[in-house]
């Protein structure tokens, strides 16, 4: 294991380092100038330069990126462009909405995915399982954006259950804060819960085939106790992998629904940065969401090892 944890954290920071430098020259290639976004087009060639040069602009690139580097590693992303703030600042203030909003949609999926992949199972060959798998590909195809949309103008609009655009956070009113927080949760929940029921789904039948379920019926075990009991467990091993890929996914899906329901979260700061041509705040929310990802993926992956030690030994054969 301390072997393994070395190579993650090697392959970690080799990951991050790739992602800054791709971040920093796709900045460098893009046209328009960072000076001229944050002082205006009536500002004079003087104050261009003196900001510029304030910034650190006038440095050749490889000065530039070395000196972001060493900051960066030191947690300091440097000042925002476009809100005078500094960058961590900004992601610390955004950070929890965002991370609530993950972590509802998250469990939306475990919760509504889990018991439809059971069922589809369950009844496998039946219309009703068949109607499940035509429900879960359709689940698939629908954009997360348009589902946004449908959720805002029906719950919203028609039913008058929020007030779309009028964020309420959970410390000022708990209720009204999870209940707005529900449709958008809900709308990057449906695509991802078409995805684990078709995973967990065939990791189940997968594990119906298997010899200790025919040993369960022969010791006269119930088909729901073989189900709950045995073929649950192992057939959700595997799936955390999906459930670490689906945290990904999410998180860029805030892009677009933070913007939709106009929610104060880092999907909604990282467009205005990129809108801005604010690279110090692009840079660092884009290397901070890269870090979230990739340690989510390790700590699954150490999890997968430590709930299934096949893995362990099939990695020393």
């Amino acid at each position: 294991m301390p072997v393994y944890l070395l190579k993650k954290t090697a392959s970690l920071i080799f990951t991050l380092a790739l992602v800054a430098v791709i971040t920093f020259f796709i900045f460098e290639i893009l046209p328009g100038d960072a000076a001229l976004v944050r002082l205006g087009i009536d500002a004079t060639h003087a104050q261009v330069e003196a900001y510029r040069a304030e910034m650190g602009l006038d440095q050749p690139v490889y000065i530039r990126l070395g000196e972001w580097f060493y900051k960066a590693f030191r947690g300091d992303f440097g000042v925002s462009t476009r809100f005078d703030q500094p960058v961590k600042l900004l992601i610390r203030s955004r950070m929890a909405v965002t991370t609530q909003l993950t972590i509802l949609a998250l469990l939306m999926t475990i919760l509504i995915g889990i018991p439809i992949s059971l069922l589809s199972a369950k009844y496998r060959g039946r219309m009703s399982g068949l109607a499940l798998g035509v429900v879960t590909q359709i689940g698939m195809a629908v954009p997360t954006f348009w589902l946004g949309i449908l959720a805002t103008y029906l719950f919203g609009l028609m039913l008058g259950w929020f007030t779309p655009g009028a964020y309420v956070s959970l410390s000022e009113n708990f209720g009204r804060g999870l209940t707005y927080l529900l449709f958008p949760a809900l709308a990057l929940a449906i695509p991802r819960v078409a995805v684990l029921v078709r995973y967990t789904r065939s990791s189940i039948l997968d594990e119906w085939g298997k010899e200790y379920v025919r040993t369960g019926y022969a010791k006269g075990l119930s088909t729901d106790w073989i189900m709950y009991r045995h073929v649950l467990r192992n057939s959700l091993i595997p799936t955390l992998t999906i459930l670490g890929m689906m945290v990904a996914e999410i998180l860029g899906g805030t892009l677009i629904i933070e913007q939709i329901y106009n929610i104060p979260g880092m999907g909604k700061l990282l467009i205005a940065g990129i809108s801005g041509r604010d690279f110090p705040l692009v840079q660092g929310m884009v290397l901070y969401i890269a870090f979230l990802v990739i340690v989510i993926h390790v700590f699954l992956d150490i999890l997968y090892k430590l709930i299934d030690p096949r893995v362990n030994r099939e990695e020393h054969l």
